[in-house]
């Protein structure tokens, strides 16, 4: 008889405290103090490459004005930003955005590139594979999951290291070792990884 899996452990929602800082502490203490209205500076701007946590740091960051993927806006939303930037300077609010590059090697008007540079540009350091391992372990833990060390090395040598991507392999292996009521091993990891990319 086949258990069926039930979703008891959801996902935990982005904030800047579950946000794993590896080398980013200091941006994430400019992100508490620039959401809680602690400096001048109306943007904030984050780039780095994909997978770094820039998503996750936006959407923690909810009641300010966040764009994401700011490289990929078109002419109109590029003009839209550029006011919304414009309107905090006057009014006093904040303005979180993220991009891939830094603002001067964006493909954007230069207008609004001048306007990103304004305030804070941090860029968000990718995150070591020791970093990523106790992610790993910690999420395997929120989830009451024992995980062993050589599931944790082989998902880091085998399959894409972003966080969401990792999380979302955990809670695949939650899912197959309830169903087939099996202890995670590193065949069940396999199985579930071809399964994942079928």
């Amino acid at each position: 008889m086949k258990q069926l899996a039930l979703g008891i452990s959801p996902p935990s929602r982005p904030t800047l405290e579950n946000f794993v800082p590896g080398a980013n502490g200091e941006l994430l203490a400019r992100l508490r103090e620039f959401r809680a209205g602690k400096f001048a500076d109306v943007i904030l701007y984050l780039w780095g490459e994909a997978g770094s946590g820039k998503s996750h740091l936006l959407q923690a960051c909810t009641g300010l004005h966040a764009v994401d993927d700011v490289e990929k806006l078109n002419e109109a939303s590029q003009i839209e930003l550029f006011n919304a930037i414009n309107e905090a300077k006057l009014c006093g609010g904040k303005v979180l955005v993220a991009g891939n590059a830094p603002p001067a090697q964006l493909p954007l008007r230069e207008d609004l590139k001048s306007r990103l540079a304004w305030g804070l540009v941090y860029q968000v350091k990718p995150l070591t594979d020791g970093e990523r391992a106790e992610f790993l372990r910690a999420e395997a833990g929120r989830r009451g999951m024992r995980v062993a060390e050589e599931i944790i090395d082989y998902l880091l040598t085998h399959v894409r290291r972003d966080l969401s991507t990792l999380g979302e392999i955990l809670d695949e292996l939650d899912r197959a070792s309830l169903e087939k009521q099996r202890q995670i091993t590193l065949p069940l990891v396999r199985d579930v990884l071809k399964d994942i990319e079928a």
